[in-house]
């Protein structure tokens, strides 16, 4: 495993870190369906085992399940190695529905929470998990300034946030790191969020690189169909992840794109989700790729993505496999 020296901090994190979204389980508006306790746990340990040395989670994960999962793990385990990023900022809604919200009086109350389901007496990242409302971002950063010289976190990051908004911020105080989502199918950050973190030396951690289950090479045709019914793909059809599996004619085209990645992906003797992985890690402004799993066994063989680096060659095969997606009709 390789490791890398996050932004302006004094960590040194795996380069995939495990992402516990789905570990939060189903029942919160943004869930991946029901999820066993004894399984999450096992999972994180699995990843501490294989070379993980740092666990991402988010107090909406489950509204303080994922966090739980996390404490039990780092419990077992009974390594001081492992180091715990979080997030703020999104709180529970009418029947538990996510609803982003940050203020210096929120976060105030999250993190104290989040300091409780953890188990421990700091967390080493905290992160704000979406700047909304932006009014509230400036003092919201504040806050998590005031919070890393109490010592109750070692260091301050944010999620989700664009050039403009990494801007305001770091006229405050400088950032660690951002978290936005990064694959094949979403590379809008390519373009100003990864050159400006790169120009003032703040670390990228880069979330979704399979696209949300995309670009695991498990999409069938009946895939959207069969998704559990608190599966947050299954009722957020419009979103832009799932939204072109909705029609017959999108679903073949993204069938035929995934059967490209998998032949290229077989050639180089890997699997579609570690090819996923390793090309988001093929650019040096990456520091990290967060990689999600929900049972053991999937991130073990995700790992493996870090010793199966993208050539550049095949980083120009995979560049025309995905231009042929993007730019064909979805009827072609």
């Amino acid at each position: 495993m390789k490791f890398n020296k996050l932004g302006n901090s004094d960590l040194l994190f795996s380069e995939i870190g495990l992402g516990t979204w789905a570990i939060g389980g189903g029942e919160w508006g943004m869930g991946w369906g029901n999820q066993n306790q004894k399984d999450s746990v096992q999972t994180i340990l699995e990843a501490f085992s294989v070379g993980i040395n740092w666990v991402d989670t988010a107090h909406a994960y489950g509204f303080g399940v994922a966090e739980k999962a996390v404490a039990e793990a780092l419990c077992e385990w009974k390594w001081d190695d492992v180091m715990v990023a979080t997030k703020c900022g999104v709180l529970p809604g009418d029947g538990k529905a996510p609803r982003r919200f940050i203020s210096a009086d929120s976060i105030r109350i999250e993190v104290e929470g989040s300091l409780k389901r953890l188990k421990r007496d700091w967390i080493d990242l905290y992160q704000i998990h979406w700047p909304e409302p932006v009014g509230n971002l400036e003092e919201s950063w504040q806050v998590l300034q005031e919070l890393k010289k109490e010592g109750k976190i070692r260091w301050a990051g944010v999620c989700n946030c664009w050039k403009s908004e990494l801007k305001v911020v770091q006229e405050i105080a400088p950032v660690t790191s951002n978290q936005p989502m990064y694959s094949m199918l979403a590379r809008e950050i390519e373009n100003e969020t990864l050159p400006w973190c790169t120009k003032h030396g703040v670390g990228v951690l880069a979330y979704s690189p399979m696209h949300s289950g995309l670009l695991t090479g498990k999409v069938s045709p009946t895939w959207f169909a069969e998704l559990p019914s608190n599966d947050w793909r299954k009722h957020k059809a419009d979103h832009p992840v799932v939204k072109p599996l909705q029609t017959r004619e999108g679903m073949k085209k993204f069938l035929f794109f995934q059967e490209e990645l998998r032949e290229l992906a077989v050639d180089m003797g890997r699997t579609i989700a570690q090819l996923a992985v390793a090309w988001t890690l093929r650019r040096q402004e990456i520091t990290c790729s967060i990689v999600g799993a929900r049972k053991t066994g999937q991130i073990s063989e995700t790992v493996d993505s870090v010793n199966l680096p993208i050539s550049k060659e095949e980083e120009v095969k995979i560049k025309e496999i995905i231009d042929r997606f993007l730019e064909s009709p979805a009827d072609a």
